[in-house]
């Protein structure tokens, strides 16, 4: 949570879980929690979801993370979401796959772009439920 607003209170985090229940039942894919074997049960989440505001770029399908501290840097991002982007290629059948982030947020950005995104310059954004800039980095399902 270190590029959010702020940290997600109790009432916040159960209104978010209940968020991603929804979104698995309405569109069979979504945000999935990221256990680490003999490590830890949960040390955050990684997946696919729709946006909930409107851009330039929406509707689309957003691939995002959010991972404990203590588990960055050690390839854990990157390797749940290579699964998530074979998942929304394969399983869903998307043509295409973005996310974004504050351009402060090298990490996240690093992670971005060893799953194969680049950065749309043109589509760069103020996030409208936030109000700060943010980066728009594509992915596209290459055909065969």
């Amino acid at each position: 949570m270190e590029y959010f607003p702020h940290v997600l209170g109790q009432a916040e985090s159960d209104a978010l879980a209940s968020r991603i229940d929804d979104h698995f039942r309405r569109h069979g894919f979504g945000l999935w929690a990221v256990e680490i074997p003999s490590v830890v049960d949960f040390a955050g989440f990684v997946g696919l979801a729709i946006p909930r505001f409107v851009a330039p770029f929406t509707p689309c399908v957003e691939i995002g993370w959010r991972l404990a501290t203590a588990y960055w840097g050690r390839g854990y991002a990157t390797e749940a979401a290579q699964a998530a982007v074979a998942f929304g290629f394969r399983e869903v059948g998307l043509r295409d796959i973005v996310s974004f982030t504050v351009p402060e947020n090298l990490g996240s950005r690093r992670v971005m772009e060893k799953i194969g995104m680049t950065h749309d310059r043109a589509g760069d954004f103020v996030h409208p439920g936030v109000g700060t800039p943010h980066v728009l980095y594509r992915l596209a399902r290459h055909s065969g």
